[in-house]
């Protein structure tokens, strides 16, 4: 027995050894004897509802004890997906957020200890974004949840373009100079769409605020297109006339940029969940994946264009172009072929489709002199679901048609069809009036347009 007892010279070197790891077993027995605790809540891409949030706990939590204890105010249909630490909370589809919600946090672990409650303030509704005319040219301008215009840029000459990024947390715009050349800009925004309640302080978060504009060229350039995904990413698709002179650079929401090389001979699309990128040229449609990802092609032959994606990952409206000068509206899915939705010889020029495609709206043009503009909905098997006249109306050359799930609306920019008139000067037509953002209700196509001149009109995500 003597031969296993410690040396008098080996016991503070034993006694160092074992400490840290007794003291690391103490500590960690007294942690899970402490309360489990939200440690993170931020809003997540919802592409089957209305709006989603993503929390990490400090431990793993029972989904079954969180969807009994914690409450939306006013009452929304809603569930909690995942398990372990990190769960998704989700609003079920059809419901109309008209409403900032009061989201109170309760449950217990997989241990059954409670968790630490907490109350948030949760606006998931998007705000309306413009380029607004204003006095000395352009501005971009942000629509708050009360009625009210906000400034967010300086007063440009022209802004041709404008896209709000992916995931809201900035603004991809360029303002035209006076050769016609165009600079190019990010806006930073910072939102307070999700914050904790605190009942020492009732009042409500402040609106969206806009950082100082940020050059994303270091020289002009005549000719750009932007597209975002959810992650906040950006694409910059640039160049000048001389052949070569085109650069395509991905800018990450996280830091770092990448040229893309590929042929284009049109505008590409980041796909909204992130990972790939839509790139047309002569053959077709490609979905390339984007690095790191090892190269990968998928090709879809045919004359073809991207019209608008659906919000749940991996549906997107195509329109065709027919030999005999008729188009076709087409649904793509995951492992499908394309399913034709509408074929007709009028021009398509917008479309928008809620969740996976339930339901397609697309805008359609006919006729000459003063052409009828028309919103159609269909169903994803094609059925011809309602259609209204939008007798008196045009579609804002450029813009599009966007869907917002929370409020169940359709946003467009809509200008009033000139009356006809005689010219105001021989060879000179009467002015255009300006264009209005309208707000279109998704059931009943019923119209309700804002007054307020603009030259383009977006959804801001709530970041």
């Amino acid at each position: 027995m003597s031969g296993h007892t410690p040396a008098p010279g080996n016991r503070p070197l034993l006694l160092a050894l074992t400490l840290p790891a007794l003291l690391a077993l103490i500590q960690q027995q007294l942690l899970l004897r402490q309360p489990p605790r939200l440690q993170q809540l931020r809003a997540a891409a919802a592409s089957a509802g209305p709006a989603a949030l993503q929390a990490r706990f400090s431990r793993p939590m029972n989904p079954a004890s969180l969807e009994r204890q914690s409450q939306l105010r006013p009452s929304l249909a809603h569930r909690w997906f995942g398990r372990g630490d990190s769960l998704l909370l989700g609003l079920n589809g059809g419901q109309r957020i008209d409403a900032p919600l009061r989201l109170e946090i309760g449950g217990q672990d997989s241990r059954g200890l409670a968790l630490v409650a907490s109350a948030w303030h949760w606006d998931p509704r998007p705000r309306i974004l413009a380029v607004v005319t204003v006095a000395g040219g352009e501005q971009v301008q942000l629509r708050d949840h009360d009625g009210r215009w906000r400034p967010l840029s300086p007063v440009w000459a022209e802004i041709p373009l404008l896209l709000p990024l992916g995931d809201g947390s900035g603004l991809a715009t360029a303002s035209r100079q006076g050769d016609g050349q165009l600079q190019l800009w990010r806006i930073p925004l910072h939102q307070h769409n999700l914050v904790p309640l605190q009942a020492s302080d009732p009042q409500p978060p402040p609106p969206p605020t806009a950082g100082e504009p940020e050059p994303l060229r270091g020289s002009p350039v005549l000719f750009a297109h932007y597209s975002s995904n959810r992650r906040g990413d950006l694409l910059i698709q640039s160049g000048q006339l001389d052949p070569g002179s085109g650069d395509s650079e991905l800018r990450r929401n996280g830091g770092g940029r990448q040229r893309l090389l590929w042929p284009v001979s049109g505008p590409m699309q980041l796909l909204p969940e992130g990972g790939a990128v839509v790139v047309p040229d002569t053959e077709g449609l490609h979905l390339e994946a984007l690095p790191p990802q090892p190269p990968r092609r998928q090709t879809l032959p045919g004359s073809r264009d991207l019209s608008s994606f659906c919000p749940q990952a991996g549906r997107a409206l195509l329109l065709r172009h027919w030999p005999d000068f008729r188009r076709s509206l087409e649904l793509v899915e995951p492992g499908q072929p394309p399913r034709q939705l509408w074929l007709g010889s009028q021009a398509l020029v917008a479309s928008a489709c809620d969740r996976s495609g339930e339901r397609v709206w697309a805008l359609l043009l006919e006729g000459q002199g003063r052409p009828l503009l028309s919103l159609v909905t269909f169903s994803r098997g094609g059925q011809l679901l309602a259609r209204r006249d939008l007798r008196g109306w045009e579609l804002e050359p450029g813009t599009g048609l966007h869907w917002d799930p929370a409020s169940g609306q359709l946003l467009a920019a809509l200008r009033p069809q000139p009356a006809q008139s005689s010219p105001t000067a021989p060879g000179r037509p009467s002015p255009l009036p300006p264009a209005q953002p309208v707000l279109i209700d998704g059931q009943s196509l019923e119209l309700r347009p804002l007054n307020q001149p603009v030259r383009q009109v977006h959804w801001l995500p709530a970041g």
